[in-house]
């Protein structure tokens, strides 16, 4: 290893140093600054697109037996869906739901869920909720659970009431209608 090698290592050091030490004092400004604890109630509705020009919804991988399986057993997708105020797609913009969809049973529609609902505009820009759990996609109502979120909703825990808005079964585009309550300091 050269000399300079030897510098650049030291000067990355000392910069994340640094910045180890910056965000420290910023988390430690926060938790001086918690205060109480709040709940917080949302309605948003998300649009999901898995066959359009632009799909919000991907196939990621699949199990020898997926297309075989009358639940998509097996199946992993990658989801960027639309949040909206209202039911239609050109009502309000609010931030999208990313993340990963899993078919986990080899019997009923039924996905594990790990999505982030990222808010960009409104109240809530700039934050975060993550949900994680098992949504029974056929049920009529859906309980979701919220297990964490950033900026607005640190701290965030609750649960996500969803049910089916509209479906087109032919064009496999959906809206789900979401009531979620947190908690959250």
């Amino acid at each position: 290893m050269g000399l300079s090698s030897v510098r650049y290592i030291s000067l990355l050091v000392l910069v994340m140093t640094a910045a180890l030490r910056m965000a420290e004092g910023e988390v430690d400004e926060w938790h001086d600054s918690v205060g109480t604890e709040k709940v917080t109630r949302l309605h948003f509705y998300m649009h999901t697109s898995s066959t359009s020009k632009d799909p919000s919804v991907v196939t990621m991988a699949e199990a020898p037996t997926t297309k075989n399986s009358p639940s998509s057993f097996g199946l992993l997708g990658m989801t960027d869906n639309i949040l909206t105020e209202g039911p239609e797609p050109t009502s309000k913009y609010l931030g999208r739901a990313q993340g990963l969809l899993a078919a986990s049973s080899r019997e009923e529609w039924t996905l594990v869920m790990a999505t982030g609902f990222v808010f960009k505009e409104g109240s809530f820009s700039g934050s975060s909720l993550s949900v994680l759990g098992r949504n029974t996609f056929m049920d009529s109502i859906r309980e979701l659970p919220v297990v964490g979120g950033t900026g607005w909703f640190r701290f965030a825990r609750g649960f996500a009431a969803v049910k089916t808005y509209w479906q087109n079964t032919t064009t496999h585009e959906l809206i789900e209608e979401y009531h979620v309550t947190v908690m959250h300091y």
